[in-house]
């Protein structure tokens, strides 16, 4: 929960893969408050034992969620799905904007990986967007595995990350006031 706020915040791009995260570690603890408890919230140290409380619901909310929003198994919950759908429309007023020919280079860059993926994926109608955050979070769990990335797939995953990096400064100015298209 602190980690989430702070990330929310400072970059979307890592809230979102956080909260993904979170999403599967629930999974792997069967959905289960008192497992998490054990295991995760008891591990951390130097909190308050309202703050551990704090973190005890927003996990407990989370799961409750889930089992309300049928992802228990698999996909994402709706909180989540809002930022993509918050970043797509955003995405979509950047390539608009003549004044963002800098946004606009770095997302035709990656574009082509983009499609690559799309054709790839067996999920459907994914936006672009949407299409960034899965390859983002794939590398981010072979990473996590130790599992080796093709050369290939280092250089799509290199302009994919620049792309979403700019988005989510822009998506940090949008939310500030401080951007003007």
């Amino acid at each position: 929960m602190f980690t989430a706020s702070a990330k929310k915040k400072e970059n979307i791009a890592e809230y979102l893969l956080y909260m993904w995260q979170i999403e599967d570690m629930i999974r792997a603890y069967n959905l289960d408050i008192d497992r998490i408890s054990t295991h995760i919230i008891d591990a951390y140290t130097g909190i308050t034992d309202e703050q551990r409380k704090s973190l005890y619901e927003w996990y407990e909310s989370l799961i409750d969620m889930m089992h309300s929003e049928g992802v228990a198994q698999h996909g994402h919950l709706q909180i989540n799905k809002n930022v993509i759908i918050d970043l797509t429309d955003l995405h979509l007023r950047l390539l608009k904007s003549p004044r963002e020919p800098f946004y606009t280079a770095a997302f035709y860059k990656a574009l082509p990986y983009i499609v690559e993926l799309r054709a790839k994926s067996q999920g459907g109608q994914v936006g672009e967007i949407e299409t960034c955050f899965n390859a983002l979070y794939g590398i981010l769990m072979l990473r996590l595995q130790k599992r080796e990335i093709g050369d290939d797939t280092l250089k799509a995953m290199k302009d994919i990350t620049a792309f979403m990096t700019v988005l989510s400064e822009k998506y940090r100015l949008d939310k500030a006031g401080e951007l003007e298209l």
